[in-house]
């Protein structure tokens, strides 16, 4: 009788700390990684101008926020997702290569809901220095652009 009781012992431990799990990470929202093909546009490529607003350094992809003067004069702010902080990190890009303010070009590819979103491939500072900050094996695009691709 005693090993009996001990089994369901164990059980119930077990099963009241996935419950306590379950419940401490329900309601934090889940973040997927995805595919290029499954949020941008291969065959919509963009060419963006414009000031630096704000650069998001955040797993699982960069994004820098820049303002675009649109076709009537106004302006609009784009966020262009880049690969992960630790590929761009490798590549030699850090948090302070892009500050508020930087004005950069970016080449890259609309959403696929034609919202103001890219995925950006390569970004070209005043000086003109390129910097290829997109993410690879994703789906995105062969277009020469990533030094990695054979």
């Amino acid at each position: 009788m005693r090993k009996q009781t001990r089994v369901w012992f164990g059980i119930g431990i077990a099963t009241t700390l996935v419950l306590a799990g379950l419940v401490l990470t329900g309601g934090v929202p889940a973040q997927a990684h995805h595919a290029f093909g499954a949020e941008f546009d291969p065959n919509r490529p963009v060419v963006l101008r414009g000031p630096v607003v704000r650069v998001e350094w955040v797993n699982p992809h960069t994004w820098i926020h820049m303002e675009v003067t649109t076709d009537d004069g106004g302006t609009q702010v784009w966020m262009v997702e880049g690969g992960t902080p630790n590929t761009l990190l490798r590549r030699g890009l850090t948090r302070d290569s892009i500050l508020p303010g930087t004005m950069i070009v970016v080449d890259g590819y609309q959403s696929k809901d034609r919202s103001a979103r890219a995925n950006g491939r390569d970004v070209t500072f005043e000086d003109g220095s390129k910097f290829f900050m997109g993410s690879s094996g994703t789906g995105a695009p062969r277009d020469g652009r990533d030094p990695t691709e054979r």
